[in-house]
């Protein structure tokens, strides 16, 4: 036991198997005799000092591991972001709080006073736009409706940001977006284009195996603009997000027959006035939770995805076209049945 480290052994035997202590205790009786007679011995035995047992440490103390735990602190902490999020209502919140418990620091702005809500989640918020740029954050995230993108990065003072900021949009759409900032922003500027395909409902727990697609459009040639992006990708990936790298153009395609679709039949669904009964079906109660999760998000959202994804139309027309086909098939076998029945009966009739 480390706790016995270093002792001695007290008790040591000599030739006669007797015991170190009582030869050292007649040893000491001889010496001071011969002292109380004037005379110093020539040299006396010292006397063997007993150790105890030292404490044993702490459970919570401190051990050489730790220094393993410190050295992940202090790169944690070197990695972390000042991330500036403009647009700060549910989705731009959602970001925020997940981006504070990860170590990263964020300040906000938004039309709205938020706040008291931003310091609720560990975030600063800036009424102002001009001193939000003069906080010079590492990370802009452009996290407004897809209506609002144009007109709030045309008023954004981006001459008052460091000429390398990271841009990064997370709007559903993306050639959109991708060629805006392009066209708006200096050459200066890193830009990189995400989609975190959930949000405040369907990621309101874990983010293990939601999908996060991503496309760095200009990034620098420094290693620090390199770094700085990686870590921001690097960020949903630990949080479990399923990493999908892939063009914008290549997302509005598949995104039209997938996100559009969704949102499509949900908002049909949704204007039906669906609502709950005692016999509800499994099948049933998955529409009811589609429409949910569709008509909880703005109807401008909606609408972006139709007025900004190009294949949209085709794809709204495609899903007219198969109620259209499913509807004439339905009529078309309950005209079959008729005809076959008033056939039966004239014939029954002669």
């Amino acid at each position: 036991w480390s706790g016995w480290s270093g002792c001695q052994r007290v008790h040591r035997t000599d030739r006669t198997g007797r015991t170190g202590r009582g030869h050292r205790h007649r040893a000491v009786e001889a010496s001071q005799r011969r002292m109380s007679h004037g005379k110093h011995p020539a040299s006396s035995p010292s006397p063997v000092a007993v150790m105890r047992p030292s404490a044993p440490a702490a459970l919570d103390a401190a051990m050489p591991f730790d220094s393993e735990t410190r050295a992940r602190k202090t790169l944690a902490a070197q990695n972390a972001l000042t991330i500036g999020i403009v647009g700060f209502g549910n989705f731009g919140q959602f970001l925020a709080e997940r981006f504070v418990g990860a170590g990263h620091r964020v300040i906000c702005t938004s039309r709205g006073d938020y706040t008291e809500k931003a310091a609720g989640m560990g975030a600063r918020y800036y009424a102002s736009v001009d001193d939000f740029c003069e906080a010079h954050p590492d990370v802009v995230v452009l996290a407004t409706s897809i209506l609002s993108l144009q007109d709030i990065l045309g008023k954004l003072p981006v001459q008052r940001l460091r000429r390398s900021t990271l841009f990064v949009d997370v709007l559903s759409v993306k050639v959109f977006p991708k060629n805006l900032l392009l066209e708006v922003l200096p050459r200066e500027v890193d830009i990189l284009c995400t989609h975190p395909m959930f949000g405040p409902d369907s990621g309101k727990g874990s983010w293990d195996g939601l999908n996060f697609m991503y496309e760095r459009v200009r990034i620098g040639a420094s290693e620090e603009r390199k770094r700085r992006v990686e870590t921001f990708i690097d960020f949903f990936r630990e949080e479990g997000c399923r990493m999908v790298e892939m063009t914008c153009e290549e997302h509005d395609r598949a995104a039209a027959s997938t996100q559009f679709i969704t949102h499509s039949v949900g908002r049909t669904l949704g204007a039906m006035n669906l609502t709950r009964t005692d016999i509800d079906t499994k099948g049933y109660e998955s529409l009811l939770s589609l429409v949910e999760n569709t008509t909880n998000d703005s109807f401008d959202l909606y609408y972006g995805l139709f007025l900004y994804n190009p294949n949209a139309t085709q794809e709204l027309e495609r899903l007219e076209q198969a109620f259209d086909q499913v509807k004439r098939r339905l009529f078309q076998q309950l005209h079959d049945k008729l005809r076959e029945n008033l056939h039966i009966n004239v014939e029954e009739g002669e």
